[in-house]
């Protein structure tokens, strides 16, 4: 690929691209770098309310936006709203899996217990959405993307899946468990010309990482772990999105893009950085 050419590379005219977990956050930051790249879209959430304000922002990119409801822990809703997205765009070229959950109480805030002290009930809640409904979206997605001459198929996995994290021990779980699927369809698929990769956030500002984020000493202390020293944006996250949906990442496929500012690496890099204690009663 010539210099030349290289900025039309990251363009996606013409596309057509599924989020999932489009309504806030990471999934709206990558939807709407995927929109200015000139791909249409078919934004899900739980509720067609939540995403009329994004369904506007990416079609003031000149790209058509279609909202569709599915809640991913019902039985059969994440094949099914493949194939409605597949219907809705005539075909599917590209495909972000972004939704995913945490344990949470019934008020919506996170539940951070010590592995033994949490319930197989939040256990299945979180594997049932973050794994069991990934499953189900890839095996939906295969027809519409072997059918596709662009196809790129990206699952939101988290540092968490590279490293140990405890309170997060289903959810960290899970999202190994994407990297893992990751790999094996990257390769399973290859030869039908689907790329399959994974995309590792580290610690970003987002709703589901409010709990930390927005208190203290806790999120000092998590910083202190990031050889950056800061919290990363949902933006971020979207220029990653973005390179391995476009031509640009044409030979990446079975990979784990981790994007945590050092994060996992061990002993952030022996960077010396001083880390203080943690706040944490695990």
């Amino acid at each position: 690929m010539s210099n030349s050419t290289l900025p039309g590379a990251f363009r996606l005219d013409g596309a057509r691209t599924l989020v999932t977990g489009a309504s806030r956050g990471i999934g709206r930051a990558c939807a709407l770098a995927l929109a200015a790249a000139g791909s249409d879209l078919v934004l899900s959430a739980r509720t067609e309310a939540a995403l009329h304000r994004v369904v506007a922002e990416a079609e003031a990119h000149g790209v058509r936006a279609v909202p569709l409801a599915a809640d991913l822990a019902e039985p059969g809703a994440p094949g099914a709203l493949v194939d409605r997205a597949a219907a809705a765009l005539g075909g599917l070229d590209v495909l972000l899996h972004n939704a995913g959950v945490l344990p949470s109480a019934p008020d919506g805030s996170p539940v951070l217990v010590p592995f033994q002290h949490s319930t197989q009930q939040d256990w299945e809640y979180v594997v049932s959405v973050n794994l069991n409904a990934t499953a189900e979206i890839c095996r939906a997605a295969h027809p519409h993307l072997a059918a596709s001459d662009r196809a790129s198929l990206i699952l939101m996995s988290s540092a968490s899946g590279v490293m140990g994290t405890p309170l997060l021990d289903a959810y960290a779980a899970t999202k190994a468990a994407q990297i893992s699927l990751a790999r094996s369809l990257g390769v399973g698929w290859a030869r039908e010309g689907i790329r399959v990769n994974a995309v590792c956030p580290g610690w970003i500002t987002t709703d589901m990482t409010g709990f930390a984020s927005g208190a203290q000493p806790l999120s000092q202390w998590l910083m202190a772990h990031v050889p950056q020293g800061r919290w990363g944006a949902p933006e971020d996250v979207a220029g990653a999105v973005l390179f391995l949906a476009s031509p640009a990442s044409a030979l990446l496929t079975a990979q784990a893009l981790v994007l945590d500012g050092g994060l996992t690496t061990p002993d952030g890099g022996l960077a010396g950085i001083p880390k203080p204690p943690s706040p944490l009663q695990v």
